[in-house]
């Protein structure tokens, strides 16, 4: 059987090798041939002789995983089911129950419920723990048990979950899901319109062109556009958006590679919607990719201006590549530049430091730019915006909370504790805070800060040299003063913390639309956003 087996993944190997003929190497094809002979004897010799059964399956998907864990986390294999997965975010439509889950401690975590769908009619809330899948148990399948929620139209199924330690059962009736590329708009006073793009999928430059043709029928003469939390998507979706705003033939965005026919120079091909409306961009932290193409568009070409805080900084461009058997291999092919020829991409996976993480620029590294209007801008970092608001901000200690789940955890805790009648009637109180800070203490939250990390290497290296004993007093000395500060970040960054503490907690009670809704008469960015415009000298003068 082994040897069956042997022959086989030969076989197959000997065709991805006469596959590989057929294209250009960038390197010595004999280095890479050499190496695939190499790798396929290896595979041959465990799977044939290894003292246990092995699975040759499980074995190529930690080999391919592993070899493309030294590139950037954006290159990636994905089997039939995440191509799926890829196909159904790009164009916004599936069929399965209408939540957003995540696969945490053998648990299918509930994170958010769509207003009306399946799992929100079930009573399904966010926080809920799906431990049952149609009898299956999530901690005992080995495959990505949150394909078992997506099935066909009409069909039912069957979910075990577990809510604040009591255990519950529910049935669901799969239909389809639409998710809007813009899921609110809104025309906020006699003249101002609100839209929230927050995603690139096929629909992204439709459905922002009929929101904005319904605010301008409304009497909207200036539009704020809001990339906050956007994640990206399709790069030709980001061309669309910017072209809205931009006149055709614009450069939005170049691409570049060592690779000649990478290098690709994306203008605007249509005739656009409108060239004069004011306009302000928001973005943040979680601005990422396409979002940073439409932002960086708009600033260096002086069309609107951008307020927030820093966005992601994902410079980096893939494209998908057919594998045998269904399978593709999400490939970055190149870098992307904004029209001013600054690239925003914040790390550099091809310098890694001591602990394997890529190295992000430093500020002083940055190189500057000028936008049409001759104004300054930099790359290396992201989309640093034009107004700088802190509640926008995500500090080093947010991120770390938003990593291990404890303002949704806290969120989840509060639902079920405090009644709430509207999101206008909301606020988020000192004594809100105080509670959350005491929640940590109880919680599994652990935040460990740079200089933690370099103390810890110090120490390390001080034991290696028998220096451990005499320095270890004043490294417990230290300990102790980092973790007096570390409790003091929390409320200096409470602006920012707070804002996403909101955020979520809004959502639990009145779903993205509730929040929505809330945004538009106290979300800071926006009352910022409705300033700039109202007062059209400032706005000049920040383009100017």
């Amino acid at each position: 059987m082994k040897k069956k087996l042997a022959k086989k993944i030969a076989l197959v190997t000997l065709g991805v090798t006469l596959i590989f003929t057929s294209f250009g190497f960038k390197s010595d094809f004999f280095e890479i041939a050499k190496q695939i002979e190499i790798f396929t004897t290896l595979f041959k010799e465990i799977n044939m002789n290894y003292v246990d059964e092995t699975n040759p399956a499980a074995l190529m998907d930690t080999a391919i995983k592993a070899m493309l864990a030294d590139l950037d986390p954006y290159t990636n294999y994905w089997n039939e089911q995440d191509v799926e997965a890829a196909r159904i975010n790009n164009a916004g439509e599936y069929t399965g129950i209408g939540a957003t889950v995540q696969v945490i401690d053998n648990t299918l975590l509930i994170m958010e419920p769509y207003k009306n769908y399946p799992a929100d009619k079930a009573g399904l809330k966010a926080g809920d723990e799906i431990i049952e899948v149609e009898g299956i148990k999530v901690a005992d399948y080995s495959e990505d048990i949150a394909e078992l929620l997506n099935g066909y139209a009409d069909s039912e199924i069957n979910l075990k979950y577990k809510r604040q330690g009591e255990i519950k059962t529910t049935q669901l009736t799969r239909s389809a899901i639409k998710l809007k590329a813009v899921p609110f708009y809104e025309l906020l006073d006699e003249k101002t319109g609100y839209i929230v793009l927050s995603r690139f999928n096929a629909k992204a430059s439709s459905e922002t062109i009929r929101a904005l043709k319904d605010l301008k029928n409304q009497g909207a003469k200036e539009i704020i556009l809001d990339l906050r939390g956007n994640p990206g998507g399709l790069l030709t979706e980001a061309i669309n958006v910017s072209n809205i705003f931009l006149p055709k033939g614009e450069l939005i965005t170049t691409t570049k590679s060592v690779i000649e026919k990478y290098n690709k120079a994306y203008q605007t091909q249509k005739e656009p919607i409108d060239t004069q409306i004011p306009l302000v961009v928001l973005v943040n932290g979680r601005s990422a990719s396409a979002s940073e193409i439409v932002a960086g568009a708009i600033q260096d070409l002086d069309r609107g201006v951008v307020v927030g805080a820093r966005s992601f900084g994902k410079g980096l461009v893939q494209r998908p590549k057919e594998l045998a058997y269904g399978t593709q291999l999400k490939i970055t092919i190149s870098r992307y530049y904004t029209p001013s020829g600054r690239c925003i991409q914040a790390l550099n996976y091809a310098e890694r430091d001591q602990d394997g993480k890529a190295i992000k620029r430093a500020v002083e590294d940055y190189n500057e730019f000028k936008t049409r209007n001759g104004r300054s801008v930099f790359d290396g970092g992201g989309i640093s915006p034009d107004v700088k608001l802190e509640t926008s901000e995500y500090s080093s200690i947010t991120n770390a909370l938003l990593a291990q789940n404890a303002i949704f955890d806290f969120a989840t805790e509060y639902y079920y504790n405090n009644d709430l009648k509207n999101p206008e009637s909301f606020e988020f109180t000192a004594e809100d805070f105080n509670n959350f800070k005491s929640f940590l203490k109880t919680s599994n939250f652990h935040y460990k800060t740079a200089t933690e990390q370099e103390l810890e290497e110090l120490l390390a290296m001080a034991s290696k040299e028998g220096y451990e004993q005499d320095i270890l007093d004043h490294y417990k000395s230290i300990s102790t003063e980092i973790e007096a500060q570390k409790k003091k970040e929390l409320d200096e960054k409470k602006h920012e913390i707070v804002s996403i503490l909101t955020d979520e907690i809004i959502k639990r009670y009145f779903y993205k639309e509730g929040l929505y809704e809330y945004y538009v008469e106290n979300n800071p960015e926006i009352l910022e956003a409705k300033s700039i415009l109202k007062d059209t000298q400032r706005y000049s003068q920040i383009l100017n």
